[in-house]
């Protein structure tokens, strides 16, 4: 295959990195975006350049003004939209948001109205389906102890052999 049709057929997704905050009832931190209207995990789409783990430090660093560690990767997603093409979605462990660092979150006025802790049983009405399985699996890899892989928020069909 001559390389410059090798170069067009590679794919060039969108890569987005969030992170997973809980306070100590187990409950979940959103953030309410002014451009959309359900809810979303602190995060946002990575630089050239950027790993996928600073994207998301940095990203929580602007949206929420706090600096809190950032843990292991809980959650890979592969994400194909119609409209804006295929995507790579990271989900790493903020752990758990002591009552001080939740009340120390200064929201980036131009994009987010609010940051609120959610119950998991709320999930599937506050936030997009495909975000809502993402975000539970989350949480059960937290549990488990090692990321999973997901396509559209859910584990890949086992192939027949």
């Amino acid at each position: 295959m001559p390389e410059n049709e090798q170069v067009q057929r590679m794919a060039r997704p969108r890569m987005a990195a969030g992170a997973l905050f809980c306070d100590a009832q187990d409950r979940v931190l959103l953030v309410r975006p002014s451009y959309k209207p359900m809810w979303e995990v602190p995060g946002g789409y990575i630089e050239t350049g950027e790993s996928p783990l600073s994207a998301c430090r940095r990203e929580v660093e602007e949206e929420l003004g706090i600096t809190p560690p950032i843990g292991s990767l809980l959650v890979v997603d592969w994400a194909p939209n119609d409209a804006e093409g295929d995507k790579v979605l990271y989900l790493f462990d903020g752990g758990e948001l002591s009552p001080d660092a939740a009340a120390s979150i200064k929201l980036a006025s131009d994009e987010l109205l609010a940051a609120e802790f959610h119950a998991a049983e709320d999930l599937d009405q506050l936030l997009i389906p495909r975000l809502a399985r993402r975000v539970k699996r989350a949480i059960s890899a937290r549990g488990q102890g090692h990321p999973v892989y997901l396509e559209h928020g859910e584990p890949p069909a086992e192939e027949s052999v």
